[in-house]
């Protein structure tokens, strides 16, 4: 047997004193902490290196894969999941066409969305089934209501065809505390949906495999929270049907095992990564107090699904990445199953294109990538077990938090959850704002001619919902980060009249040229018509081009030195027929404006903000 060499054996080992040290030395006398350390949305600091010495102590780290506290997953050898694809149910028999193709097709995991409950009958379900093994492939219904009635219906075509119902795999995806925190309503009060899941428990005994709650803590990633508000709330949710089904006699290894979890996915890779190993170490410990009867009661069954409030309608090809980024930290997380949605659900219905590159994105995964045969790759990482360490300890404070204040529902009803959502979620939105956080084609470098897809939905992509009467709680505010640029930007494309914006670069070529790319950009982001202008020699060069342009806008692109006589000498010379803008903060930028120019743009303008106000300039909105 060959004998393995230790590498770098013949350096000499680094404290992380020593580190610190060469750090410091080459900050030269910068703050360590400002401009190193990451202070995450989360709430938490984050280091920009660990040592083996960071992760001693944490108590996670003793157990290995398929052992409690489940953090490194139940596989132990190779990280199975299986690849999701939803359908929607208009027409029974259509569905089930489509159903088999995506089986021929690399999907292991069917998601029945029922539009119509009362279309749930034994024949529809039959047709719906057809040629379909459960032994082979998971079957999830989403349906609102007729939980019992598929049950009994599924678990009939089971005794026809002869096959055990254990081996049935899938789940009914209920989830009234989901609903009512989405909808602000049920159809019925909790009390009775917390009844009827009982009774869909006793129903589906023999169902052992098969889940009949999903919590959908995916709504709370959708809504824009952190990976740490989105853990806690989903576990709270799941301690509330825990509690209700104990309390209605259900015992609680047959109610751990039948719920399941739906975590959404967002950009932060790491994070995402840690998230699933954190939840699965909380959630055993929130089963394992109830007793339950056998220790692997108290694993997670985790379903992923790709998130929405990440995702734009301008460059939407770049969805396909942030979607791969996300589904590569599901699977590297431990997801048992995983759907990534087609880059195009967000503004219409997805075509045949856009779902057969969703489906390959996992294929290509799993079967090119190789993400199948590692299990839990990430252990052992010291960045990685931090992060698993600090999102579980802060979940787990937020978590107890809940429960300290009578559990979910009861601070839904109060409005704390929503009001923490909001919290969280208004820092993200004023990052975006701000262009402080990063979307690619939306609010930093967008394509310049790009428009609008012509078969925008406008229902699907603006679809808040507000309190009104009827509402027994405050609808969840759930929406996208980009949603309030993109609205600038679809209402200059669609006016009768799309501003112009000419840039003018003038002098110092370096300055010049970068303060009009920076304006070319940050103006395209709200859909004004740019015209990119080479160098020009002097301001009457200048003026004369942008005359031809046909500018509503006129940028001043050039160094701070150079501002103070070039823009008073452009102000002269174009008047008050232009808006005239300067591209950074120059030091004269007082004197600028005794002079007659008003308006400057940089890094540090508000993207929405500006452009908003800019809109108003032009007549494109009307306050």
């Amino acid at each position: 047997m060959p004998v393995r060499e230790k590498l770098f054996e013949e350096f000499p080992p680094v404290t992380s004193e020593e580190w610190m040290e060469k750090i410091v030395a080459d900050l030269k006398g910068a703050d360590f902490h400002r401009k190193l350390v990451w202070k995450t949305i989360e709430g938490f600091e984050v280091m920009p290196f660990y040592r083996r010495e960071d992760i001693q102590g944490y108590p996670h780290l003793a157990a290995g894969p398929d052992e409690f506290p489940w953090v490194r997953g139940s596989n132990t050898e190779g990280n199975g999941w299986l690849v999701r694809q939803d359908i929607e149910v208009d027409n029974f028999k259509e569905a089930n066409r489509k159903a088999l193709l995506l089986l021929d097709k690399g999907v292991e995991s069917l998601g029945f969305r029922l539009k119509d409950p009362e279309a749930v009958t034994p024949e529809n379900v039959r047709l719906l089934l057809e040629g379909i093994s459960p032994e082979k492939a998971e079957v999830n219904f989403i349906c609102e209501g007729r939980a019992k009635e598929i049950v009994e219906i599924v678990s009939g075509l089971l005794r026809e065809r002869n096959i055990p119902a254990e081996n049935l795999r899938g789940a009914f995806e209920a989830d009234p505390v989901g609903r009512l925190m989405v909808n602000g309503k049920l159809c019925t009060s909790v009390k009775e949906s917390f009844d009827y899941l009982s009774e869909l428990f006793r129903l589906a005994t023999n169902l052992k495999a098969f889940r009949l709650i999903q919590v959908h803590a995916s709504h709370f990633a959708n809504a824009g929270v952190d990976t740490v508000t989105e853990l806690a709330y989903g576990l709270a949710i799941g301690n509330e049907y825990m509690a209700a089904l104990t309390e209605r006699g259900i015992s609680p290894a047959r109610a751990a095992s039948g719920i399941r979890f739906c975590f959404g996915l967002g950009s932060n890779y790491f994070f995402e990564i840690a998230k699933l190993r954190a939840a699965r170490m909380l959630w055993a410990a929130v089963v394992r107090a109830y007793v339950p009867e056998n220790e692997d009661a108290t694993k997670m069954r985790i379903h992923c699904v790709t998130g929405r409030w990440n995702k734009t309608i301008y460059d939407p090809y770049v969805n396909m990445l942030r979607t791969q980024t996300e589904a590569m930290a599901a699977v590297l997380g431990g997801t048992d199953s995983l759907t990534v949605e087609p880059f195009d659900i967000i503004f219409r219905k997805p075509d045949e294109f856009s779902e057969r590159i969703a489906r390959n994105q996992q294929l290509l995964l799993k079967e090119e990538a190789y993400f199948s045969k590692v299990s839990d790759p990430a252990g052992g990482a010291y960045y990685i077990e931090t992060l698993t360490h600090l999102i579980a300890e802060n979940a787990w404070k937020l978590f107890v938090d809940t429960e300290r204040n009578g559990g979910f529902l009861k601070s839904l009803r109060e409005g704390i959850i929503q009001k923490r959502v909001r919290e969280v979620a208004g820092r993200r939105l004023k990052d975006v704002a701000a262009g402080k956080e990063v979307f690619i084609g939306t609010t930093h470098y967008p394509a310049f001619d790009e428009k609008a897809p012509d078969d925008l939905d406008i229902g699907k992509i603006y679809s808040r919902k507000s309190v009104g009467e009827g509402f027994e709680v405050e609808p969840l505010p759930t929406g996208r980060g980009t949603e309030e640029i993109e609205k600038l930007r679809l209402i200059a494309e669609r006016a009768s009249h799309r501003p112009v914006v000419a840039l003018l670069p003038i002098g110092n070529l370096a300055m010049a040229m970068a303060r009009s790319q920076f304006s070319g950009n940050f103006f395209a982001c709200g859909g004004y018509r740019v015209i990119d202008n080479p160098l020009f020699r002097n301001i009457d060069e200048g003026v004369k081009a942008v005359m031809k342009d046909g500018a509503d806008i006129i940028v001043l692109c050039s160094s701070d030195e150079e501002y103070a006589e070039l823009a008073p000498e452009l102000k002269e010379k174009t008047g008050d027929r232009f808006i005239l803008v300067v591209a950074g903060n120059p030091p004269c930028m007082e004197e600028l404006k005794q002079k007659g120019i008003k308006y400057f743009i940089s890094i540090r303008s508000g993207l929405v903000e500006t452009l908003s106000m800019f809109h108003r300039i032009t007549g494109l909105i009307n306050d």
